[in-house]
């Protein structure tokens, strides 16, 4: 992990950038005290593989059944 210090993060904030996006993490630092740091974003969550998730979970809730037994009846009985 590289620390560099903000004057010098201003002025090179793109090449910055470039190299957090190929996974470096970088501090950056203020009078030789770190203040931030650079680190790769998250993946972007891929929505068709949420919607598909979300449409399995419902099918998968079709087939499985409580067997007659009242889902709030279970509720208050576990509040007791």
């Amino acid at each position: 992990m590289d620390s560099i210090g903000a004057f010098e993060a201003k002025t090179q904030f793109a090449r910055l950038l470039e190299r957090v996006r190929r996974g470096e993490t970088i501090v950056i630092t203020k009078h030789g005290t770190p203040v931030a740091r650079l680190v790769p974003a998250e993946p972007v969550p891929d929505r068709r593989r949420r919607a598909q998730a979300i449409a399995q979970l419902k099918a998968m809730s079709q087939r499985y059944t409580l067997g007659g037994l009242d889902w709030k009846v279970l509720r208050d009985e576990g509040r007791k």
